[in-house]
């Protein structure tokens, strides 16, 4: 049982007693909701996601240490690994680099790289644990949904039969707006919950916001649905609104067990050169 709805049904005064009274109430409930219980294989899985993350974020605290000592000395990089890499690159070779400066920086520039070594072995088993498993081959068929998508889905939910709806999926991850109803009226608010899979909320919004950021560039290349969510919203709430709708995409390829079927797609309204404005007839 998730702990949130067991929480309320323990009395004042937290002990072991109380705790194992607090699940036997709970557990009698007819509305109370059970967690499936992962195999093996799917913790493994849970697990490379996890030291994947640790990695990852690890490297970026390194960068960001190596980049600040060197911005106090001048030595300004570019953003992004490409930046932290050229700036690797001359702590290993010293260039216009302090001698005092590189005792510190050169243990610095060997972990990052053994931590890119890490990370690049991790993302090589997560490609061939993906491609050799049936759903997370399907689920990459699904624009924005790259193979560290696929393979975190098929490791947390399976086959995606313990929701109902393709709404429960994405209210799981997070990615539902959060409701007030009061009085017979219902709210919605303007916030999604963020209640469920950090990880694996993080990833489709990831993906979302690629696959946005090419529809902003080249508008043919988008849904007329995403066109329509640009037009009138904010580019952060198109990116969530994209993110809810590849999750229940998700869901309806897991657990229908067929291929994605991709949209036709519609060409953006070309807007009218001036000289076909000028060239229009006047109305008479």
């Amino acid at each position: 049982m998730p702990p949130t709805y067991v929480k309320a049904y323990v009395r004042r005064g937290k002990n072991d007693a109380r705790d194992a009274e607090a699940c036997c109430e709970a557990v009698s409930r007819p509305s109370m909701r059970f967690v499936p219980i992962k195999t093996v294989e799917q913790q493994g899985q849970r697990a490379l996601h996890r030291a994947r993350d640790l990695l990852v974020r690890q490297r970026t605290q390194c960068g960001n240490a190596l980049r600040a000592m060197l911005y106090e000395m001048g030595l300004i990089g570019s953003k992004g690994r490409s930046g932290i890499g050229a700036l690797i690159e001359r702590v290993e070779t010293g260039t216009d680099i302090a001698p005092a400066l590189l005792v510190a920086l050169k243990p610095l520039a060997r972990q990052w790289r053994a931590l890119e070594a890490e990370i690049a072995a991790l993302d090589r088993e997560l490609l061939a644990q993906a491609r050799a498993h049936p759903d997370a081959r399907r689920l990459m068929q699904i624009p924005n949904v790259g193979p560290v998508t696929a393979h975190a889905v098929v490791a947390a939910v399976g086959d995606g039969r313990q929701f109902a709806s393709a709404r429960d999926f994405a209210a799981w991850v997070g990615l539902t707006r959060l409701n007030h109803d009061t009085g017979g009226k219902t709210s919605l608010t303007g916030h999604i919950s963020k209640a469920g899979d950090r990880s694996l909320r993080r990833l489709l919004v990831l993906g979302a916001s690629g696959a946005l950021r090419h529809v902003r560039a080249k508008p043919d290349a988008g849904s007329p649905w995403i066109r329509g969510v640009l037009a009138r919203r904010p580019v952060k709430v198109a990116v969530v609104a994209q993110a809810a709708k590849t999750a229940r995409i998700i869901w309806a390829v897991l657990t229908s067990g067929e291929h994605y079927r991709a949209e036709p797609r519609q060409a953006a309204p070309r807007r009218p050169r001036l000289v076909e404005v000028c060239e229009a007839p006047l109305p008479a």
